[in-house]
């Protein structure tokens, strides 16, 4: 197994570009500085993924204002995690110049601002061209956070404070997803963007109040490039975090998949359910929030490889019981998608933070990069599936890729994580 730690000639550098402290001094549960940390974390998750994946609901009303195909309007979400793929690689890099705190609300403002303007157009063109603007925009945000985490929380209480910042993360999407929903009851779709594009500004204030300053992390003074790309390329070296990776590009495949054609699915006969209807699908995200904050202790008591094993396999079970024509049955199905989905995500998350023994932004960007480029590529293909297939061939798609999950965990994540 390669090692993530950079060699003896850059550990000068390091101690000078990531603020390397020889006493650490965590942030441990518990403590008045958590609990701030905490709300602090909760509000950039809520601002952050409610912007992300608002326009999830949206999209079968925009194939009828727009006259568009499905595939084309899962571009308002595809290119928003697309770009924000690319962005969080280079956002790691410039949180080392910015600071992290800083990175992380600048970021949110914008997109808070963004996300108003998109309520101001109505040319698809300029509607995605802003999606993929407020993408590029966010990617200052979870790879940032994920570091900050790593960081700052004790390596005893990782696992459960990312499991919360996860939480916070499903918070977002869900009211994002579910808010739009019950907007579009009694609003425009632009009335509902806006709505939540103010909610949001306010959400970044609130987080450039409470978030406490790093106390293991020094900004650089200048940016150096050559640094960035040793350390990406030293964690591309490591097999554990390589499988990592790919089971993150795995996982949002799946999941963004699953509820992208669902939510055409459920628009149409025989469900013919309206977009207030639909948008309470997502409040399965109240499973995912209970399942990322116990997956730490899942993890510990079971095993992480186990928990990788059960969450796939969950997932798997949870999209084939979707066939049924029942709804209270595609209902108990998503729920296992979404169960099995967070605890997945929240142990991958925090056995990158674990597995990187320094740069942690670096690895941690490295992972949300196949992430979301799972999400842009995956579930925009979907389309075509769906076109030609319809619910079938999307259940086809997410098993084999379930399949292929699992196959990873079992042959690369190995006994170390056990």
């Amino acid at each position: 197994m390669a090692s993530t730690t950079v060699g003896a000639a850059d550990r000068k550098t390091l101690n000078q570009t990531t603020g390397s402290i020889a006493a650490p001094k965590w942030t441990r549960i518990g403590t008045p500085t958590y609990t701030k940390a905490r709300i602090a974390l909760f509000l950039l998750g809520f601002a952050s993924f409610s912007m992300i994946y608002c326009v999830q609901p949206l999209l079968p009303q925009f194939t009828s204002s727009f006259n568009i195909s499905p595939a084309n309007s899962a571009l308002a979400l595809s290119l928003t995690t697309g770009f924000l793929a690319v962005s969080i690689v280079l956002s790691s890099a410039f949180s080392q110049v910015l600071g992290r705190k800083k990175l992380m609300f600048v970021s949110m403002f914008i997109a808070s601002i963004l996300n108003i303007a998109t309520a101001l157009t109505h040319d698809w063109n300029t509607l995605i061209v802003i999606r993929a603007l407020e993408g590029f925009v966010l990617g200052g945000v979870p790879a940032v956070a994920m570091a900050w985490v790593a960081e700052e929380i004790h390596p005893d209480d990782l696992g459960k404070a990312m499991g919360v910042l996860i939480a916070g993360n499903a918070f977002g999407g869900m009211m994002g997803r579910v808010g739009m929903g019950m907007l579009l009851e009694y609003f425009s779709w632009q009335t509902a963007m806006l709505t939540l594009g103010v909610l949001c500004l306010a959400s970044s204030l609130g987080f450039l109040v409470l978030l406490p300053a790093s106390q293991n992390f020094v900004a650089q003074k200048h940016f150096q490039m050559s640094f960035h790309l040793r350390a990406w390329g030293q964690h591309l070296q490591n097999r554990r975090l390589l499988t990592l990776y790919g089971l993150g590009f795995l996982l949002c495949s799946i999941f963004v998949t699953t509820f992208n054609y669902m939510t055409f699915r459920l628009s149409g006969e025989p469900f013919a359910l309206s977009p207030t209807q639909i948008s309470w699908l997502f409040l399965c995200y109240n499973i995912g929030m209970v399942a990322s904050s116990t997956a730490g202790s899942m993890g510990k008591r079971f095993g992480q490889k186990q928990i990788l094993m059960f969450g796939f396999v969950l997932m798997l079970l949870g999209v084939l019981i979707t066939l049924m024509s029942n709804l209270p049955a595609i209902i108990v199905g998503i729920a296992m998608v979404t169960f099995g989905f967070f605890v997945t995500h929240s142990i991958a998350s925090s056995l990158v933070g674990a597995e990187a023994k320094t740069t942690k932004g670096h690895a941690s960007s490295l992972y949300l990069l196949f992430y979301y480029l799972g999400s842009s590529s995956i579930g925009s293909i979907g389309g075509w599936f769906w076109i030609n297939g319809g619910w079938l061939a999307i259940v086809a798609l997410t098993a084999i890729l379930c399949i292929a999950a699992m196959a990873l965990t079992q042959m690369k994540i190995g006994k170390a994580t056990a």
